[in-house]
């Protein structure tokens, strides 16, 4: 098996996997060959960015867990700013020497944009807010595409995840932010917010190599339905902090990021039953509280 993009989740995945299958990995950065040798893991130094790289990886794999990101729009000189050319790469490249017998592929719940607060399932049409998420999207179609073509084509999963936490994962969770005070926004303001624990997240990565439907969609999250402050509440209450402030949105563009505007301009409510019934996952952390409290 695989794994591009070998970061957080992808080493949980491959503590799941040890001993099960043989793992190889990819790194554009020789310093971490070491790290990934001592996981059991063979690193093969390959950089997305740079195609000829990656010739190595041409029909070594049966499984494939692509979980790289696009790039930044603007980092490519020459590419489309909604174009994803590290899944072109990747995909152009399994193609030769024998396909893989299943490819999945971490994207992301912005896909959908804001829904407004609607609950969401995986046959509800895209449409991006933003240069990030349009990215996204094209690298879906690119591996649809990729898994089309019949008899012997790549079985092909998209995974939709959204908001990862856990507290062994750098930033991940909301302490730091608790601790700086920063605000969230006025119930009359405020979204909903999706989340999975990252060792969930790597089950169903785990299970969607084995289990995934040809051309299937699955949406990655948990069970909790909260808006974002609500959420920033809970997590101050079981870390005996002081709850963040809340201010309208017209306050909150003068004190927070652009990034940080981007996750409270889009309200969902991800429904997450086809990944339970069809990838047969049972959540260690259905809930937030469930997963935070383990940070106490």
């Amino acid at each position: 098996m695989l794994i591009v993009g070998c970061g957080d989740v992808g080493r949980r995945a491959a503590r799941l996997l040890d001993g099960r299958v043989q793992l190889m990995a990819t790194t554009s950065q020789p310093a971490r060959v070491r790290e990934l040798r001592g996981l059991g893991i063979v690193p093969l130094v390959a950089d997305l960015d740079d195609p000829a790289s990656l010739r190595r990886l041409a029909g070594i794999a049966h499984r494939v867990l692509h979980l790289a990101p696009p790039p930044a729009p603007g980092k490519e000189p020459g590419s489309a700013w909604w174009r994803d050319p590290r899944t072109a790469a990747l995909t152009a490249v399994l193609r030769r020497r024998g396909r893989p017998a299943a490819l999945v592929y971490g994207s992301t719940s912005g896909v959908y944009g804001d829904c407004g607060g609607a609950r969401v399932d995986e046959t509800r049409a895209v449409r991006p807010h933003n240069a990030r998420a349009w990215r996204r999207v094209d690298a879906e179609g690119q591996v649809r595409h990729f898994g089309r073509g019949g008899q012997g084509a790549t079985r092909t999963a998209i995974l939709r995840i959204p908001g990862i936490y856990a507290p062994d994962r750098d930033g991940g969770t909301p302490r730091e932010r608790l601790a700086r005070g920063t605000p969230v926004l006025d119930r009359d303001d405020d979204v909903y917010t999706n989340h999975i624990h990252a060792d969930d997240l790597a089950r169903i990565c785990v299970a969607a190599l084995w289990r995934g439907g040809p051309q299937r969609v699955y949406h990655a999250s948990d069970d909790t339905e909260l808006r974002m402050g609500d959420y920033f509440d809970l997590a101050a209450d079981l870390y005996r902090m002081p709850r963040p402030p809340r201010v309208p949105r017209s306050e909150a563009r003068a004190q927070l990021s652009v990034m940080a505007m981007s996750f409270m301009s889009e309200s969902r409510r991800l429904d997450n039953r086809r990944m339970k019934r069809e990838l047969r996952v049972a959540l260690r952390y259905p809930t937030v509280d469930a997963g935070l409290l383990s940070d106490r």
